[in-house]
């Protein structure tokens, strides 16, 4: 198993509330991908989305707090951003090149993730398989990102690192996670 843990940090032009902490962990196994986000401090002020009795896929979740992960394959332009809704809602996007090219992965047609959402923390947890897009023999490179609307609707981005001038989750230079399935060769 090829296991890390992250801590993400706020785009340093951004007003950020300095109680909150994004942490969690990613691994892969077998070409099984589990991340899971762990969001701790005061939620006073941030806008989460109640869970949702029917989740589904949804276009711009990106437009309120949303954890994100961008995936891309080493040595290549293509690459995936999947958004996860603390309400339960997903998304995942294909993109040719930097972006370039997008158009909603059909390879998922559902992304079951688990949110456990407590007074002072929010815990969420996604185990997919990404035979679908990628073999695993291919070592993979990630972005793990989020976004965190506040409720006088001002957002805050939080990423791994922020290579630009301005928050961009799609930097390919921000890709720093590299896992490669072990239990293949």
């Amino acid at each position: 198993m090829n296991k890390q843990t992250f801590f993400l940090q706020p785009f340093p032009s951004s007003e950020s509330f300095p109680n909150l902490k994004i942490t969690g962990n990613i691994s892969r196994n077998a070409n099984q991908l589990t991340i899971c986000y762990n969001l701790g401090g005061d939620f006073k002020e941030i806008a989460i989305t109640p869970p949702s009795n029917a989740p589904s896929r949804k276009h711009e979740l990106w437009e309120d707090t949303c954890f994100e992960f961008f995936l891309g394959i080493k040595d290549s332009l293509r690459y995936w951003e999947f958004n996860l809704s603390p309400a339960g809602h997903w998304n995942v996007y294909r993109f040719d090149g930097y972006r370039q090219g997008m158009q909603e992965e059909t390879a998922f047609e559902k992304l079951p993730f688990s949110v456990q959402n407590q007074a002072d923390s929010l815990a969420l947890a996604l185990d997919i398989d990404l035979d679908k897009i990628v073999s695993a023999e291919q070592e993979i490179e990630l972005a793990i990102t989020t976004v965190i609307k506040h409720r006088d609707s001002e957002v805050t981005y939080w990423a791994l690192t922020h290579r630009g001038a301005e928050a961009d989750f799609h930097l390919r230079d921000s890709f720093i996670i590299k896992l490669l399935d072990l239990t293949w060769k």
